[in-house]
């Protein structure tokens, strides 16, 4: 007990401290891709760090198979370079014991993947996709930052505010400048005598508040006091009107009723035979099935000489390690795409790295024996 409790916490320890540096990472390279989409008003400020906290699980998930595989490499490849594995063989720790002691602590990483991939990683993704949902439904006037020109409609709209109100009802100061199309621009383009040029509006107030018309429900923008500048395309000329009261209507998004099966509980999946959920099943089961596949790579892995350096097959193990993942990867996208049967589908994966790192963990013992036997066979000179 005394080993095995030392073998679990030289592992768990690697675990966490490993698997805490790469969340982190992850985490920084999503946060600053969210935060680049708050500054351009893509995304409201306010659902930044929601959005980050039910995307963690979803991290996590990934994170932490890898991180155990590295802390297998790393903690037994320094107990064989500080000469203490050879110390413990030597005290009776045969290969088999050494398996069990670290499927033990892989059992508990083992369930903590598994809780996560299974039950905590759907809630999370339902949660971030209604927030993504509430985003895609807000007007351009919900998702203005004062003091910022902000891109909009897919860089047809530039709009600016210098002051808002808190609770999000007036702006002063406004400018709005909108790409127009032929048939908007027709009666610009008239003056002109050139009606299929594209054109550009700009619009100046003195401030603007959002209005909702109770008959048809539509939502406008009201600006006061202000300046309404249609220009044409390589024309000089342009129309000036000045207004009291002017109106921009916003865009009504529908949000279609889409199924997610990221989003679906595992109970749900299970009752159903829809090709797309059992494959969303087979992925969750199959994150925390690469726990003990990693065991039996890690291992053989792991035991290097004390010359060598314990940093020796880290490389290769991380790579080995990749592919496995980008494998899984690769055939459900496959199997998304009609390419690969959904039965076996993502067994088949394992079943192929099962097999590798079967051959790893027994192969070197085997070719001992062969040697050994071939040995003991040879006549005496």
């Amino acid at each position: 007990m005394i080993v095995l409790r030392y073998l679990a916490r030289e592992l768990l320890q690697s675990w966490l401290a490993i698997s805490g540096v790469l969340l982190l990472i992850t985490i920084s390279g999503r946060f600053i891709k969210y935060l680049q989409q708050a500054a351009t008003g893509a995304l409201n400020p306010d659902f930044l760090f929601p959005i980050m906290g039910y995307r963690i699980p979803g991290f996590m998930e990934l994170i932490l198979p890898l991180g155990f595989f590295l802390a297998i490499l790393m903690a037994y490849g320094r107990l064989y370079v500080d000469s203490e594995m050879v110390i413990l063989e030597a005290c009776g720790m045969s290969r088999k014991r050494l398996l069990g002691y670290t499927f033990a602590a892989g059992a508990m990483v083992m369930l903590v993947v598994g809780s996560i991939s299974l039950f905590i990683t759907p809630w999370g993704s339902d949660k971030s996709w209604d927030i993504f949902n509430t985003q895609d439904t807000m007007t351009e006037f919900d998702r203005l930052t004062p003091g910022r020109f902000q891109s909009m409609e897919g860089g047809k709209r530039v709009a600016y505010t210098e002051t808002l109100t808190d609770e999000r009802t007036v702006m002063n100061q406004v400018f709005i400048a909108d790409l127009t199309d032929n048939t908007d621009n027709q009666a610009v383009g008239s003056i002109q005598g050139e009606g299929e040029r594209a054109g550009l509006t700009i619009l100046l107030a003195e401030s603007g508040r959002l209005y909702r018309d109770a008959e048809t429900g539509l939502r406008y923008m009201l600006l006061n006091d202000g300046y309404r500048y249609d220009l044409v395309a390589g024309k000089p000329a342009s129309r000036i009107t000045q207004y009291d009261i002017y109106g921009v209507q916003m865009s009504n998004r529908e949000i279609p009723d889409i199924v997610r099966e990221s989003t679906l509980p595992t109970g749900e999946l299970f009752r159903s035979d829809n090709p797309k959920w059992q494959l969303e099943l087979q992925w969750r089961f199959s994150i925390p099935l690469l726990i003990p596949i990693i065991i039996f790579m890690a291992l053989p892995l792991a035991r290097v000489n004390p010359r060598q350096g314990r940093f020796l097959k880290l490389l290769p193990g991380v790579l080995l390690y990749l592919f496995y993942l980008s494998m899984l990867i690769l055939v459900r996208g496959m199997v998304e795409d009609g390419e690969f049967p959904v039965n076996p589908g993502l067994w088949s994966v394992h079943l192929l790295f099962g097999a590798i790192a079967l051959a790893l963990y027994f192969g070197p013992g085997l070719v001992e024996q062969v040697q050994i036997r071939k040995t003991a066979g040879s006549p005496a000179v």
